[in-house]
């Protein structure tokens, strides 16, 4: 069997040791490893462990700037509850994968900003997906099919909190699993927000 490309085993060696060890415990020693490389290769592809992360975070979890651009750019031919729907699924799915790996961060102050200072540099950063469904409800704002007196920003934090607190809220429950479906809580979230924010 074929090997896969060098860069593309450092990617999926990060991911998976990232998810599981989180952030902050995994270094460049331990993803060459695990991708069978040396680190001085693992460097030729990556300057640093916040770069190799935003690989990680553009190439192998689920996206969800691209949805909200796309939504924000054209709310195309769907309702505003089919649009909230498939965001708030894909932003479940994006911070379930996610919260995990930077949960670690918060521990280790100093790594914490360095990788701040990395997503600045790219651009990159939490408030980025709020900005994005923000400016998609300012679009159905400006349709008219969502209330004037909405506050975008306000909406979008509801929707992408609940999303981020379904990430690790069930974690204690006794089987570790929501009581919803992802479907259904997509549905469910949607449909709540969108009676607040109604014209």
């Amino acid at each position: 069997m074929e090997q896969k490309p060098t860069r593309t085993r450092i990617v999926d060696a990060a991911r998976d040791l990232m998810r599981t060890a989180g952030l902050a415990r995994t270094t460049t020693k331990e993803i060459a490893k695990a991708a069978g490389c040396s680190e001085a290769a693992l460097y030729k592809y990556f300057s640093s462990k916040e770069e190799l992360f935003l690989a990680v975070l553009n190439e192998r979890l689920p996206q969800l700037g691209g949805l909200l651009g796309a939504l924000a750019a054209d709310p195309g031919g769907r309702t505003v509850e089919e649009n909230l729907t498939r965001v708030a699924r894909q932003a479940a799915l994006f911070y379930e994968q996610t919260f995990p790996v930077v949960a670690s961060l918060y521990a280790e102050p100093q790594l914490k900003r360095r990788h701040e200072e990395a997503m600045r540099t790219y651009g990159m950063g939490p408030h980025k997906p709020i900005e994005g469904l923000a400016a998609y409800l300012r679009a159905e704002q400006r349709h008219g099919r969502i209330s004037a007196d909405a506050d975008p920003v306000a909406a979008a934090s509801l929707l992408l909190g609940a999303c981020v607190q379904r990430s690790f809220a069930w974690e204690m429950a006794p089987d570790r699993r929501p009581p919803d479906s992802l479907d259904d809580f997509a549905r469910a979230l949607a449909r709540t927000l969108l009676a607040g924010i109604s014209s």
